[in-house]
């Protein structure tokens, strides 16, 4: 006796029970929630130590800056250290003509009504680099939520007037694939880099960009035989 092998589902509808595949997507427009500046603390001198010390305490100042904003700012990390040296570009030997330090930092602010000041301030520190600001949301954002949310509901929607174009009515979800959803706002900056070392500037006026928030869905559905 041979054992009857189970019906594979087929990837199609039938005639009975005929299925709707659709696309829902949604793009939202929002405020930014956080806001990124990168900060580039540089010495040089013909001595190594004194390269050193010199990057030392340019480095605490601009730390010590920004650490007095307090809660404005979220995260505060340092990055990318160097500490080479440069040689004469002439003659035999490898002769070192002076010493070049470097310390790159990145602060994240939740706060944009001092992000005009501290740019400023930062940019008034002697061989200071200031690039930013780069605007984003947070990856748990409600946006994200939200836009997936609508994403479903166009989805159901467009099978339903699918459905209704036939005369049928929806009677069961099969799938629903997410394709993500996620800022499609490209962060560019608001501002271009301050060189430091000249007289202090009037503090920036900086308005935040507005972010893309997009989120796609697939969904399949059945429904009753259509009235044709």
């Amino acid at each position: 006796m041979t054992a009857s092998t189970p019906a594979t589902p087929l990837p199609y509808g039938t005639p009975d029970t005929p299925r709707v595949s659709v696309r829902g997507e949604a793009r939202l427009e929002v405020d930014p929630e956080i806001a990124h500046i990168n900060i580039a603390v540089t010495a040089r001198n013909t001595d190594r130590t004194t390269t050193l010390d010199e990057l030392t305490r340019r480095n605490t100042r601009a730390l010590d800056l920004v650490k007095s904003y307090g809660d404005a700012v979220e995260r505060l990390e340092t990055g990318l250290i160097t500490v080479a040296p440069q040689f004469a570009d002439k003659g035999r030997h490898e002769r070192v003509r002076s010493y070049h330090g470097s310390v790159h930092l990145t602060a994240t602010l939740n706060d944009f009504t001092v992000l005009g000041e501290l740019t400023t301030r930062l940019a008034d520190l002697p061989l200071t680099q200031i690039t930013g600001p780069w605007w984003s949301l947070r990856p748990d954002s409600p946006a994200h939520r939200e836009a997936r949310r609508l994403a479903v509901q166009e989805a159901v929607q467009r099978a339903r007037e699918y459905a209704d174009a036939l005369g049928a009515r929806l009677t069961a979800l099969l799938e629903l694939a997410d394709d993500g959803a996620e800022n499609t706002g490209y962060p560019r900056m608001a501002r271009g880099g301050y060189g430091a070392g000249a007289a202090a500037e009037p503090e920036l006026d900086l308005e935040p960009q507005r972010q893309t928030v997009h989120a796609q869905v697939n969904a399949r559905f059945t429904m009753t035989p259509p009235q044709l």
